[in-house]
């Protein structure tokens, strides 16, 4: 290892070395620095670079207590401060303006029909007039509470457990107070004439044909609206639990409180619920029974994507192609899988057949899309079966359908048979609407006869 002596060399004097007469050793630059200090390029040996200012320096402002302190001074701003302070804990000094509040604390308490609802809907509910940003606010400062417990507007009620409600400031009481609609004898008395089935938790209606269950585009009358007739005195009413198509008759389930149609939802989802339909074909279907396995997707004019109708922009037979179900490929767009198992029923060879139909999935349309499927539309359908090789069919003499049957959908919902809730099991069945009653009369089809779908598998 080489040794680089840093100290002064051999034989020179210590005054030369120390500056002061040889008092201590002075120590000299590292190799390194004198390297740096010998290249030429960075000045003279005599002299270092100035290192460059990337910044000019501020003129420091001349100040009078800069020159002594003022220690009587200093006392006197720590006593101001502590006394304005002091103050304001008092409340000597006016705080800042706060919302004017009104009432007093509540506990109220979750019943069992508001069991699992979100507390922003809980209070929707409770109090209407309440602004969802300042129930925010009052959830921030933890004046909300949940059985104790401090919440966001998120979080879910409990049946049972009590909710902490504040003194409301007036602030939030701007939101206008939820519409409600008028009651109508006559609705309530045209859904009494409807029900099969009524007991305390829900109801089963037979609709009829013609009937929309929701409202849409158009459409001023529908049951859903009809309902509100029966609403009790806190404006609750009842809640549809599943939906069949305006031209649909038969059975139709209807919760009376919210937790119910829950419940009576998610047994629809895990597929508990037995459905089973009536409906008369054009032509007779083969094999006598079957299965029925597609992709069914929507079509242009059908969900949330629908483009606004232009005047003049569709025909009629351009507009019910766009408007119905279309059969798609597995991993297209909106492309959902359906089953549907069916049996014939009785028949008049070869023009039409009584089918029984069981879907296990409930896709929009799917019965309908899944008897054009296999080439035998039901009768009086205005959106499926006006293909083709259909208007080939009724052209033919012999395979067209006879006189006299009504042009109106024959499509029933016949039979539901699910497990209740509250225990035991519902089984409501609903007679065949005025047109297919006339058809089956016409055609000899007795409706008493054994249902062999009944015996299709249950997957």
């Amino acid at each position: 290892m080489t040794r680089v002596r840093t100290g002064s060399p051999k034989g020179a004097s210590s005054k030369g070395a120390s500056g002061k007469g040889g008092a201590s050793k002075a120590r000299s630059p590292s190799p390194r620095a004198r390297t740096l200090g010998a290249d030429k390029s960075f000045g003279s040996k005599s002299e270092a670079p100035k290192p460059k200012r990337f910044f000019a320096a501020r003129p420091k402002k001349a100040r009078p207590e800069d020159d002594a302190f003022d220690a009587v001074k200093a006392a006197r701003l720590v006593r101001e401060s502590a006394e304005k302070f002091h103050a304001a804990e008092a409340k000597e000094i006016p705080a800042p303006a706060t919302d004017k509040e009104t009432g007093a604390v509540q506990i109220l308490i979750v019943t069992e029909d508001e069991d699992g609802m979100r507390i922003d809907r809980w209070f929707k509910r409770r109090i209407p007039t309440l602004s969802l940003s300042h129930l925010a606010k009052i959830c921030r400062k933890g004046e909300v509470r949940l059985s104790g417990k401090r919440v966001d507007t998120s979080t879910r009620v409990v049946a049972g457990a009590n909710i902490r409600v504040p003194p409301l400031s007036i602030e939030g009481v701007k939101a206008p107070a939820v519409k409600r609609a008028v009651y109508s004898e006559a609705d309530a008395r045209a859904i009494r004439d409807m029900v099969l089935l009524d007991d305390r938790d829900l109801m089963v209606l037979n609709k009829p044909f013609g009937l929309a269950v929701q409202g849409g585009s158009g459409t001023k009358v529908h049951l859903d609206g009809m309902l509100q007739s029966l609403a009790n005195e806190r404006g609750d009413r009842p809640v549809l639990v599943h939906r069949l198509d305006r031209d649909t008759s038969g059975v139709l389930l209807i919760a009376k409180t919210r937790k119910m149609a829950a419940d009576l939802g998610e047994i629809f989802r895990s597929r508990s619920a037995k459905k089973i339909y009536w409906a008369m074909v054009e032509g007779v279907p083969r094999p006598a029974q079957g299965r029925i396995s597609l992709y069914l997707a929507k079509g242009e004019a059908m969900g949330d994507n629908r483009p606004p109708r232009e005047k003049g922009r569709h025909g009629m037979e351009e507009r019910r192609d766009i408007e119905k179900m279309r059969v798609a490929r597995h991993g297209d767009d909106d492309a959902q899988h359906s089953l549907t198992y069916y049996a014939v029923v009785d028949k008049l060879s070869p023009r039409l057949a009584w089918l029984s139909m069981k879907p296990l999935t409930g896709r929009t349309h799917q019965l309908r899309a899944h008897a054009e499927a296999i080439g035998c539309p039901i009768v009086g359908d205005p959106k499926y079966g006006h293909g083709q090789e259909d208007s080939y069919r009724r052209a033919d003499p012999n395979r067209n359908l006879p006189d006299g049957v009504e042009n109106k959908l024959h499509l029933l919902a016949r039979r539901l048979i699910l497990p209740h809730p509250k225990g035991g099991v519902l089984d409501v069945t609903a007679p065949l609407p005025p047109h297919m009653k006339k058809s089956w009369d016409m055609f000899g089809f007795d409706a008493s006869q054994h249902d062999p779908i009944m015996d299709a598998p249950e997957e």
